[in-house]
């Protein structure tokens, strides 16, 4: 059997001019990465073109440690579309190079539904994160700076400073350090740390900005901390948001790639669903829609992280909502909630499915809060039995909710023509009609609880005392009206990433809380969630390599 990296290698690919030409661009407003990929000016995007797009969302029930496959069926569905005649195009996030060096070794999809050239997707690709981390860490650098500088400093106290470091590899060493040690010339000795890049405010408000205007202001609206005498501190104090723009220039440019099949693709920013908001540009979306008349998109982890992102606070900021959501399951996931361990994922178990089927009922529900039906696409294994894979389809139907098995990984397009034409017909029947879950002018209890009661099925929600001061800092400084991107474990409906399948009788626990007032949302963290992963015992890295023609091998 091939690998991912074997069939990405193998597959013909076109000349980027040649794709753009599907989606009528021409190759003048192309801004060349070499030949098969390119940036995209931001004047395509027609917002007139846009009210006529539809848009489906791919999201997830709560995944296995390597995940349901999200974009490999986002892929998939979009060939699938595109082989049924409908002018398509899939707008997905940019890997992190930590995942990939750490647990995924990549994320382009798989099998035969790919976006191409697969290893400079997985490996740098066109330098955004680059750019993302230096703008970040540009601020960090100006911040001590000041601390420094006898002149304009700004009484900043040093104790309160809430800006870190990032770094897009995974490297937990770096959660807490102490930094300016050494002597007076090395600047002020405080405690510091690094977060990884897609956790960024930075990559938040990149993947909130509709211009280089906006991307200005949010930038400079970044909460730094406090003076001794307690006034609040933002980036532009520091003039610092202009530079930090001109480091993301190119980047807020959205990247156009190709799929194995040859159909358009848009690759743009890439924050995490557990520690950020888990979807890509509002930029890229809206380019696609303007470009295609179908968007295939994907939110990061869980409907219960990602999803819930991006219908209430991605689609608040761009004005869009979805037209029809694609719930990824699979047979091992469900095994997996059903009580297998990780060896028995592959071992066919009708009582563990049985059980399972709670967490999809319950992520079913959830979409049905957000006023839309959706399509369940079982991403097919050659462990699936058909006893267990009816059994999910005929359990859907009680639920008036059809389950489409996808052969896309194995098939490509010609395996997602079935889910393609469910997609449409669930679209073309006109009942789904999105509504947000609350309302931003709640109070951030309110709109916590909300989440926590409704989506993940709490019973409530409790504070620790650090989290109540911190709550009162933020409504002080005018920023309770934002909207919530909860940092919890992708692994669990609940912030325990061990209980699995449907939990009940359980609390919510805030810990503490960040907020990005660049990026507009309150992050209230939950449990034991990191902003910095570490590796895994055995890094994906350790399989990975290259030969003197440049040959690489380990990438999947």
């Amino acid at each position: 059997m091939l690998s991912d990296l074997d069939i990405a290698q193998k597959a013909e690919i076109s000349h980027i001019k040649h794709i753009a030409s599907k989606i009528d661009i021409h190759e003048d407003d192309l801004e060349y990465y070499g030949k098969y990929k390119a940036k995209l000016p931001l004047h395509l995007i027609d917002e007139q073109k846009i009210k006529k797009s539809k848009l489906i969302l791919v999201t997830a029930i709560n995944p296995t440690p390597a995940g349901e496959g999200k974009t490999t069926v986002s892929i998939g569905l979009n060939e699938g579309l595109n082989k049924i005649g409908k002018k398509s195009i899939v707008v997905l996030r940019e890997p992190s190079l930590g995942p990939v060096f750490g647990i995924k070794g990549g994320a382009a999809g798989g099998g035969y539904s790919q976006v191409i050239p697969m290893e400079d997707i997985n490996l740098h690709f066109t330098g955004d994160f680059s750019a993302i981390e230096k703008a970040n860490n540009l601020l960090a650098a100006l911040i001590d700076n000041n601390l420094q500088n006898k002149q304009n400093n700004l009484n900043i106290d040093p104790r309160t400073i809430k800006w870190k470091r990032v770094m897009d590899m995974n490297d937990r060493a770096l959660r807490q350090i102490i930094i300016g040690i050494g002597g007076t010339t090395n600047g002020i000795p405080r405690e510091d740390g690094f977060n990884i890049t897609p956790a960024s405010e930075v990559m938040a408000i990149l993947c909130m900005s509709k211009d280089i205007d906006d991307l200005k202001v949010r930038l400079g609206n970044i909460f730094v901390g406090f003076t001794f005498d307690k006034k609040a501190i933002y980036a532009r104090d520091l003039k610092a948001q202009g530079a930090m723009a001109l480091l993301l220039k190119d980047a807020i440019k959205p990247n156009l790639v190709q799929t194995l099949e040859g159909n358009p693709a848009i690759l743009h920013g890439g924050p995490f669903a557990n520690i950020a908001q888990g979807t890509n540009t509002i930029l890229a979306t809206k380019m696609g829609m303007s470009l295609g008349d179908f968007v295939v998109t994907e939110a990061g982890f869980g409907a219960d992280l990602g999803a819930e992102k991006f219908m209430n606070i991605k689609c608040g900021y761009a004005g869009i909502a979805p037209n029809a959501i694609v719930l990824v399951a699979t047979i091992r996931a469900l095994r997996h909630h059903g009580g297998a361990k990780k060896e028995e994922y592959n071992t066919p178990s009708m009582e563990r499915v049985i059980k399972g089927f709670q967490n999809l009922e319950k992520h079913i529900e959830n979409c049905k809060k957000f006023g839309i039906t959706p399509v369940v696409a079982i991403n097919n294994f050659p462990t699936d039995s058909d006893e267990e894979v009816d059994y999910v389809q005929l359990h859907c139907a009680k639920l008036n909710v059809k389950a489409v098995v996808s052969h896309g990984f194995a098939k490509g397009g010609e395996g997602t023509k079935e889910l393609a034409q469910a997609v449409l017909e669930v679209i073309e029947s006109g009942k789904n009609n999105f509504k947000p879950l609350y309302d931003w002018s709640l109070s951030v209890e309110d709109k916590i609880n909300r989440i926590a009661t409704e989506i993940y099925g709490a019973d409530g929600v409790e504070y620790s005392s650090k989290a109540h001061t911190q709550l009162k800092m933020i409504t002080d400084l005018g920023y309770d009206k934002l909207p919530i991107c909860m940092a919890k474990t992708q692994k669990s409906l609940s912030d325990k990433e061990t209980v699995i399948g449907r939990p009940k009788g359980f609390t919510i626990n805030v810990r503490e809380f960040e907020f990005a007032a660049g990026a507009g949302f309150i992050i209230p963290i939950l449990g034991d969630m990191m902003r910095m992963p570490g590796l895994p015992a055995v890094p994906a890295s350790e399989h990975m390599d290259i030969d003197n023609n440049g040959k690489i091998v380990g990438l999947s």
